[in-house]
């Protein structure tokens, strides 16, 4: 008995181990290339995976030790990277295919092994068929020779069409529900609003509110196998992008709605806010770096980013540190400056309505286009309510230059400053890496925009000038 129980125990290891890793072999009808790739997607992008060569018999087989992470994967052709897709799921990892080039490669593509594939390529083919009938419907619905009456049939057909092909999907997601088919195809239904009242602005207003509620409802951000398909960066950056405004504090509520719903799979999420930090770093977008404040600080600083090594997390909590106090609706961090005479005067003495702060340097090729501009933006708007503290961003022995080239531009009116030694800490206060700078402040000081170009100026306070007229007029 025991003899038996081991070669039991033995056999079930032994199977077990062989389904460890994956093994896909192919065979294509009318490829003869030395190579064929293993690709997959990965947010907005597609990565090699796996060359493997043809063998003596023709066929291609992608083989490793460990498993693939499930999802839609894309055989790609030599040499003009025409490909087709399979999908892969943690379940079964070893199966072959066989299909054929050119236009009739869906009807020919069957699977050994891979029941779910095989369904796929079924629904795939139902698909097909079915838009066939529709382009028939389509024709006679746009033909300037069918009748009103073949129109019509024609339309009451291709409604029809659509109810059968929706019942149809819906009826495969039931039958294979937890499949990867099934979620690729929940995920794709489209969107049934219900019914709204109201004035057409009203009705479309409601449409958008709860779009932005349901738009997730046929997709699980929580499932690993989703990372790793054609459409869920799409249907991401929709919802974030398009469905919602596009202020930092509307960002950072979608992007934390999107964040808490992928919580259950660590990839998506780990993927998706890397990504997001990314972007809102990268952004050139005015005011988009509080979304990137917001992530440091509701993710990052607190350890939901266990992944990010000390020295990498230190300077991205670093980096959020610097911008939060010059956000858009923060008090700009005042500033003690020196005028030619050695007489010193803050930031915060500027008594106007606005204010527009200045960095530059007199050898720095994009002040020297910009700082004629703003010569030029100060004479329109000195005397609405604008004036221009000028900080040139020059230390020590360098700075008498600073006074030769406001001299030389005549560009002394405006409230010139330096700090020669750099007690003010300007450079890192307002995180100089560059210059010019521009920040546009009202008459507490608060920054209303920031580093945009002096061509942009103009545009900005016609905006506000006109702003603030109107809400004077309502107030009357």
């Amino acid at each position: 008995m025991r003899i038996i129980t081991t070669l039991l125990f033995l056999a079930f290891s032994l199977t077990a181990w062989a389904q460890e890793g994956f093994e896909i072999k192919v065979n294509i009808d009318g490829y003869q290339q030395k190579e064929l790739y293993l690709a997959y997607y990965l947010g907005d992008k597609q990565y090699i995976l796996d060359t493997v060569a043809r063998a003596d018999d023709g066929s291609y087989t992608f083989s490793g030790e460990e498993a693939l992470e499930g999802g839609i994967y894309l055989v790609v052709m030599a040499p003009d990277n025409q490909f087709f897709q399979i999908l892969v799921d943690e379940k079964n990892q070893r199966f072959s295919l066989t299909t054929a080039m050119g236009e009739t490669q869906l009807e020919n593509t069957q699977f050994t092994n891979s029941p779910d594939n095989q369904d796929f390529y079924d629904y795939l083919l139902y698909l097909a068929d079915q838009r066939k009938e529709g382009d028939e419907f389509q024709k006679t619905l746009s033909s300037e020779n069918a009748s009103e009456k073949d129109k019509e049939q024609a339309k009451t057909a291709l409604e029809g069409l659509s109810d059968k092909v929706l019942a149809y999907q819906q009826k495969f997601i039931t039958d294979h529900a937890g499949s990867l088919p099934a979620a690729i195809i929940e995920a794709n239904l489209p969107t049934d609003f219900p019914e709204f009242t109201g004035t057409e602005e009203e009705i479309n207003n409601k449409k958008w509110r709860w779009m932005q509620k349901h738009y997730f409802d046929n997709i699980n951000l929580g499932d690993t196998r989703m990372l790793r398909t054609p459409f869920l960066f799409q249907r991401v950056d929709y919802f974030v992008q398009k469905l919602h405004v596009q202020h930092p504090d509307s960002i950072a509520i979608a992007v934390d709605f999107v964040l808490e719903k992928m919580r259950p799979s660590e990839d998506n999420f780990k993927f998706y806010l890397i990504h997001f930090l990314n972007f809102y770093a990268a952004s050139k977008f005015v005011g988009m770096d509080a979304v990137y404040v917001h992530l440091v600080d509701k993710y990052y600083a607190v350890g939901l980013a266990p992944w990010t090594e000390q020295e990498q997390l230190d300077k991205i909590v670093d980096n959020a540190n610097r911008l939060r106090p010059l956000l858009i609706g923060e008090t700009a961090p005042d500033l003690l400056m020196e005028r030619r005479d050695g007489s010193k005067i803050s930031l915060s003495d500027v008594d106007s309505p606005y204010t527009v702060l200045y960095f530059w340097r007199y050898d720095c090729g994009h002040c020297k286009k910009s700082t004629p501009i703003l010569a030029e933006f100060y004479q329109k708007f000195k005397d609405r309510g604008v004036e221009i503290f000028a900080g040139c961003a020059k230390l020590r022995d360098e700075v008498p230059e600073c006074w030769d080239y406001i001299d030389e531009n005549e560009i002394g009116e405006w409230i010139h400053v330096v700090d020669p030694y750099g007690r003010s800490r300007f450079m890192t206060t307002y995180d100089l890496k560059t210059t010019p700078q521009i920040y546009v402040l009202d008459k507490d000081k608060k920054i209303i925009s920031k580093r945009l170009g002096a061509e942009q100026l103009e545009e900005l306070f016609n905006r506000l000038l006109e702003e603030e007229t109107l809400e004077i007029e309502r107030s009357k």
